[in-house]
């Protein structure tokens, strides 16, 4: 007879149980046997005792193991916690060279360097961005309304009206928007994890957040349409252009003065962050260039429309022509001329000095082949200009020759330098190995965006017969694009950065120290 018996755990408890459910059924089912003491098959007997014991052999080898573990554990805990007062002692060591090496004993001070206090995003922030938006919005539709019932735009006072206040409001509007695309870009690089503070070596606790960048885009908007509403209630209520044209001039004059104020207020570290950085563009190649540097004069080359209206209302203002009201003596002359030609290649130069110095620092001709695409975007700048004033079809073949030139160029380095894609080994096909969206389908509707956005200088060779409103109206909407391209290209630049530490360490947390370090002989 085949003994089977189901024991669901190997554990003392069960298996006696086990066998005494067996022992009971065998007495139920077999109560007559041979003799009083053959009640229990000697058999079973057996079987039930090896069951018990290879039972309670299992729990002691159970019970040594879990010690083994027990063991293990504690003598882990125990050396994590001997390493743990090795850092903390070292920490104490670190914090008291410091405060006496670097802040003169005084340990708060030291302490705003080493552990530097994390801003919290205010929801005032947030609140003050929807109540300005809001009343941008309610400020251009009443603008627009007064500007149609007014005339403004009309035949008859369009060029006045228009040469007068399109500098100087187109100049602040496209500022605005470069901010709105930056905003949108600290929302994207925060979104996808990318540690643009780090890249950008900036300070944590003084960094703009995308908020603050909102901020100020709203504030700026709001203000410069409500200037532009003044203006105008003013110059249709009978009072002197003479008189009316200076509010540009002082809302200029007031933005100005924020941006050098010495006070504390107003972001005044970003601010003079930023005036820090255009002074090292300026300069260049004088400075070692740092990413922050080359990458803020690449939006440079983005705004020679705005460098063209800074300078159209600085001679405005400072040659007196909004008192005579005669916009002429800035638009005519060979001094005018020479100045469009200086403001549209400087931000090309002084990027193409980065190049220089960058390549004398590091010795890597990849950035002597990188001040070749400025140099021919500054000759396709040239040659625009020179077409603008004389229309010939020499000059038109000139500028279609080295606008292509320039543009493939850029479009080149756009896509294989600064994003990294067309890797033609990439796992990822016409893309780079490493990417931080999910939807590949995003980078290749980027690379056609950035192509389109990149030949709109075709429309410089069309000769459109508009009016004066319709040609600054074109103009600037050709501008927002370029703007809204280099937001478009940002991201895509800095994830680069991020991923494939192109700016020697500036994506990483590992960076070797400042001084060489010596093989010891023993």
């Amino acid at each position: 007879m085949a003994m089977r018996i189901d024991i669901p755990a190997t554990t003392p408890t069960r298996t006696i149980s086990a066998v005494t459910s067996m022992l009971w059924e065998d007495l139920v089912n077999n109560p007559k046997k041979e003799g009083p003491g053959d009640f229990i098959n000697k058999k079973k007997i057996q079987c039930a005792e090896k069951m018990i014991r290879g039972a309670f052999v299992e729990l002691y080898r159970g019970l040594g193991l879990l010690k083994t573990y027990s063991s293990l554990n504690m003598v882990a805990f125990t050396k994590i916690l001997k390493k743990f007062d090795k850092v903390v002692r070292l920490m104490d060591e670190v914090e008291s060279l410091f405060t006496k090496n670097f802040a003169n004993n005084d340990r708060k001070k030291a302490m705003k360097f080493l552990r530097p206090q994390q801003l919290k995003d205010s929801h005032m922030v947030t609140f003050f961005v929807g109540l300005l938006t809001g009343c941008f919005v309610t400020l251009f539709s009443v603008y627009a309304i007064l500007a149609h019932l007014c005339g403004m735009f009309s035949t008859r006072t369009e060029a006045t009206y228009v040469e007068t206040v399109y500098p100087v409001f187109s100049m602040f509007a496209l500022l605005s928007l470069h901010l709105f695309m930056y905003g949108c870009n600290m929302f994207m690089w925060k979104s996808t994890r990318i540690n643009y503070n780090f890249i950008f070596e900036f300070q944590p606790s003084t960094a703009l957040k995308y908020r603050d960048a909102f901020l100020v885009c709203t504030t700026m908007m709001t203000a410069v349409v409500g200037a532009m509403v003044i203006h105008l209630i003013l110059l249709s209520n009978g009072f002197s252009p003479r008189q009316v044209d200076a509010i540009p001039g002082i809302l200029l004059l007031s933005f100005v003065t924020l941006l050098i104020c010495p006070l504390n207020v107003f972001y005044r570290s970003t601010r003079y962050c930023f005036l820090r950085v255009i002074r090292n563009i300026v300069c260049s190649p004088f400075y070692k260039v740092l990413l922050v540097d080359f990458f803020m004069a690449d939006q440079l080359t983005s705004q020679i429309p705005l460098l063209r209206h800074v300078e159209s209302t600085a001679c405005y203002f400072l040659a007196g022509s909004f008192k005579t009201h005669r916009y002429e003596t800035c638009k005519s002359g060979k001094l005018y001329r020479e100045l469009a030609y200086v403001i549209s290649f400087a931000p090309y130069y002084w990027r193409a000095m980065q190049c220089a110095r960058r390549w004398f620092d590091e010795c890597d001709i990849d950035h002597l082949a990188n001040l070749g695409k400025y140099v021919s975007a500054m000759v396709a700048a040239g040659a625009r200009l020179t077409y603008a004033r004389q229309p010939t079809d020499l000059w038109m073949i000139m500028v279609l020759v080295t606008s292509l030139v320039a543009t493939v160029y850029q479009l080149y380095w756009d896509f294989v330098k600064d994003w990294g894609f067309f890797n033609p080994k990439s796992k990822n096909p016409w893309l780079r190995d490493d990417l931080i969206l999910k939807n590949k389908s995003i980078y290749y509707v980027s690379i056609a965006l950035n192509f389109v956005l990149r030949v709109a200088w075709v429309e410089t060779v069309m000769r459109f017969n508009v009016g004066v409103f319709e040609s600054r109206l074109l103009e600037f909407f050709l501008a927002s694009l370029e703007v809204i391209r280099r937001g478009h290209w940002n991201f895509y630049r800095l994830e680069n950065e991020h991923v494939n530490n192109v700016g020697k360490y500036r994506a990483v947390k590992t960076v070797p120290l400042p001084f060489r370090e010596t093989d010891s002989d023993g």
